[in-house]
């Protein structure tokens, strides 16, 4: 019996087949790895810059939602209406009651994170810190109980007296035209937000709308939490208790300072 020749001929180690094959398994070199690299990091670039963003939280006023060393992912995609990729993907409308991140009407080089309490149409009044939308009280599962303080924000809104130097001059000079029966009208194109924290927040009772090109993505995950001081919004507001520093090693740092039950939760 004979061996089929398919399975038993071997190809000499100096013909030009092999030598190329040889040239094919070396082609792999620094260059190349650089190259790759490279490529990599352009790509994560991308998504990072336009896609999913890195953030952290610094201030109370979306507590307990969002804890103050909350680490967070961020679609810039679906909210962005002036994304260089809107033309191919149109992006969504926000909705009530949902989270935010958008540029300050303020100070439009910064971003604050608030929550959508009123979308284009809607009539709203606040009520010992209690919304109403359209004659219906908004189910907030998200807040706890507020602890007042000295700094404790408007509890009541729209307000008929100028009683609070922290609110806008001009937002409130322009409340009597957006105010009828006590309650407000949020114009198209305007968004009125709350922080979860309400007595600890600046919010649209402060300085009014944000405008729908103004919002510009919306937190999905937290991917890391570390207890850390909060930056009052309000001035005078004081940290919790368990709001201290920590001194210590790294790992006293690791082992105290991070919140592991936040890590990788979904922000709602």
């Amino acid at each position: 019996m004979t061996s089929d020749p398919m399975q038993t001929q071997a190809l000499p180690t100096n013909t030009p087949g092999a030598q190329h094959g040889r040239q094919q398994t070396t082609a792999h070199g620094p260059l190349q790895a650089l190259e790759s690299l490279l490529r990599m990091t352009c790509i994560a670039l991308f998504v990072v810059t336009f896609i999913v963003q890195p953030v952290v939280i610094p201030s109370e006023s979306m507590e307990p939602t969002l804890m103050v060393g909350d680490f967070l992912l961020v679609d810039h995609i679906s909210l962005a209406s002036n994304a260089p990729w809107h033309m191919l993907l149109a992006a969504r409308q926000p909705v009530r009651q949902q989270i935010i991140l958008f540029r300050s009407p303020e100070h439009p080089r910064h971003y604050l994170i608030k929550r959508i309490v009123g979308i284009p149409g809607d009539h709203l009044r606040v009520a010992a810190d209690q919304v109403w939308v359209n004659g219906q009280l908004l189910h907030e599962p998200y807040l706890e109980p507020q602890s007042h303080s000295t700094a404790a924000a408007l509890e009541d809104f729209p307000v008929h007296a100028y009683t609070d130097p922290r609110m806008d001059l001009g937002w409130w000079n322009s409340l009597h035209q957006l105010v009828h029966d006590d309650q407000l009208t949020v114009p198209p194109g305007k968004y009125f937000v709350l922080g979860d924290n309400r007595s600890h927040s600046l919010d649209s009772r402060y300085w009014g709308f944000v405008d729908r090109d103004q919002i510009v993505a919306t937190p999905i995950l937290i991917y890391f939490s570390l207890r850390r001081t909060p930056t009052p919004e309000l001035p005078g507001a004081q940290p919790a208790n368990d709001r201290l520093g920590f001194d210590g090693s790294l790992l006293d740092r690791i082992r105290h300072g991070v919140r592991w039950s936040r890590l990788f939760q979904l922000v709602h």
